[in-house]
């Protein structure tokens, strides 16, 4: 009677009215009374492994004339984030059962699924749950109604043991090692806060967000995006990275990956969608590669390791300058100007709907321009600190193009700020926060007198208490709410949809333009606020996808974004 399912429009069971506390730390607790009873129910994931252990504690018992007894009923799916599983015949419900042990393999193209338990019997049930009600689902216009298998039933008598213990997982457990699971992982976490050296609590809980996106893949280290529904993209994961790693002291974490990536650039491209067991990279984005450029040299800055930058970075870097310069994919190529054009689809706002591209920004767009400006300029620089003056000159010769031809291109003097995209003679005055770049980076790309304007008009027009909005609510095809079938929401997706990861830039533009000054600073802990409490409002302890664009910036996507909770750890690290 603890759980809550939904079916349709009605509630089954009710187990919602016997909670009477939760918390989120240190693991996800939960505390029910019924009848004399005061239960807990704590469950943790163990870190680099795909385990799960769920606890019940008896904390008060004034029934002592009852007999307690729990039972557990496991409602198994079997697939992936993006599929639904309806009642079917091809489901083994058989069951692998061996004193303090069950297992169940309902589909041979899956892994089989282990349970570890406590329990005083456990009884085969292979029972189907119908027609689960998912509201989330029907929100986005996706099927939701679903069919969950329940294999077995865990039988606990809490009168003889005040604790029931399961453990899954894609492995087979011990139950004797569950004490030992949780006090590692315990002390893992408190390892975790205390390395950030600060008492900032806010930046304490981000640091435990940040650790639940990065996860081991075989031998290495990768970033998952976004739950509950991205992999290890890799723009996402070249702008994540600083934050997630650097600025949280797991520098080795942070070289396992940029290891990974290093070994699949391809024609001067870094792949965007990631390798996973029998899949290819894919090639689709023009600024993964120049993001990678600002990772290493953070990585650098951070870890004062030149020499091995120098070892595994520094060449492949060089190539990637070369096959911008000279082309590669989708005609990515540089221009006489020293511009980098491209083709469509392939920077961050790449949202597509049935009827084609929402925000076709093929040609030049501002922040690739930024990003390629940046790329050149710590080249150079690599290249000076290795000795290399003839290659880290005419590096530098070919960023000084870039600035001068940027500055006079891309400048809108009407605006007071920059064109987001330019084609040919096509100007694109489209208000957008991707001209945050061309002051934010470490080498920036706008003339420094330009800088007050364009945070002006950014913060005028795009700015918002969860982030900015990635259209000026001003623009006629300005959406301010996410929501509606996937047509919908793609077409708002980039078309007004606020983004938190882009108060990182806003705030380092901001520094930037009026320096760090006391009045400044505290500006700054002013933008912060309103994602501390977002920490109890969405995904809890985490920093959502998205946010509506008109007020009261619902949040919207993934209930946990990566580079959402990095941007924020980033400009709030101590390294300067």
């Amino acid at each position: 009677c603890f759980s809550t399912n939904q079916y349709d429009q009605v509630f089954h069971p009710q187990g919602y009215q016997y909670v009477r506390s939760f918390c989120l730390n240190p693991f996800p607790t939960t505390i029910y009374q019924i009848e004399g009873v005061t239960l807990q129910k704590e469950v943790f994931l163990v870190y680099g492994q795909n385990t799960l252990v769920i606890q019940y504690t008896v904390l008060i018992n004034t029934s002592q004339d009852k007999d307690i007894r729990l039972e557990l009923r496991p409602l198994t799916a079997f697939r992936n984030y993006h599929q639904i599983v309806r009642k079917n015949t091809y489901l083994d419900p058989s069951l692998n059962v061996s004193d303090t042990k069950v297992s169940i393999r309902p589909y041979t193209s899956l892994p089989s699924l282990f349970f570890a338990h406590n329990a005083v019997d456990v009884q085969a049930q292979g029972v189907w749950y119908e027609n689960f009600f998912y509201v989330r689902e029907e929100e986005r216009g996706l099927e939701a109604k679903e069919d969950l298998f329940n294999p077995c039933v865990f039988i606990f008598d809490l009168n003889k043991g005040a604790q029931a213990t399961v453990v899954v997982s894609l492995q087979e457990q011990d139950i004797a090692v569950v004490s030992g699971l949780r006090n590692n992982e315990l002390k893992r976490r408190k390892d975790l806060v205390q390395s950030v050296s600060s008492e900032d609590v806010f930046k304490r809980h981000l640091v435990i967000a940040a650790d639940q996106f990065i996860v081991k893949r075989q031998d290495q280290q990768i970033v998952i995006t976004g739950y509950p529904w991205f992999e290890d993209w890799g723009r996402d994961t070249m702008i994540a990275l600083p934050g997630l790693t650097l600025a949280t002291g797991r520098f080795e974490d942070a070289k396992s990956i940029l290891l990974s990536f290093t070994k699949q650039v391809n024609q001067g491209m870094v792949p965007n969608r990631c390798v996973t067991v029998g899949q290819k990279p894919e090639y689709n984005t023009v600024d993964a590669a120049l993001w990678f450029f600002e990772t290493v040299r953070l990585y650098g800055e951070y870890t004062g390791k030149w020499s091995f930058i120098k070892e595994h970075f520094y060449l492949v870097l060089e190539d990637i300058i070369d096959w911008y310069r000279k082309g590669t994919r989708y005609n990515i190529h540089m221009d006489q100007d020293g511009l980098i054009d491209c083709g469509q689809g392939l920077t961050w706002m790449d949202a597509r709907s049935a009827d084609g591209e929402v925000t076709p920004r093929h040609g030049k767009p501002v922040e690739v321009q930024a990003l390629w400006y940046n790329a050149l300029c710590v080249i150079s620089e690599l290249a000076k600190r290795y000795d290399d003056s003839i290659s880290a000159e005419q590096y530098a010769q070919v960023a000084q193009i870039v600035k001068k031809n940027f500055n006079r291109l891309f400048w809108n003097e009407d605006q007071g700020g920059l064109y987001d995209v330019i084609r040919g003679k096509d100007r694109d005055d489209t208000i957008r926060p991707n001209q945050l770049l061309a002051m934010s980076l470490r080498y920036s790309i706008l003339d420094t007198d330009k800088f007050p304007k364009v945070l002006s008009l950014v913060e005028n027009e795009l700015l918002t208490p969860m982030g900015l909005r990635t259209l000026s609510a001003k623009h006629p095809h300005y959406k301010g709410v996410y929501i509606g079938n996937l047509k919908e929401r793609e077409e708002a997706y980039h078309q007004g949809t606020v983004w938190p990861w882009l108060m990182g830039p806003f705030i380092s533009a901001l520094l930037k333009t009026e320096g760090r000054n006391t009045q400044t600073m505290e500006r700054v802990r002013g933008l912060l606020k309103p994602f501390e409490e977002h920490l109890r409002t969405a995904g809890l302890g985490q920093i959502s996808e998205i946010c509506d664009g008109d007020s009261p910036y619902i949040p919207r996507g993934c209930i946990a974004q990566a580079w959402s909770v990095a941007e924020l750890l980033r400009v709030l690290s101590d390294h300067k």
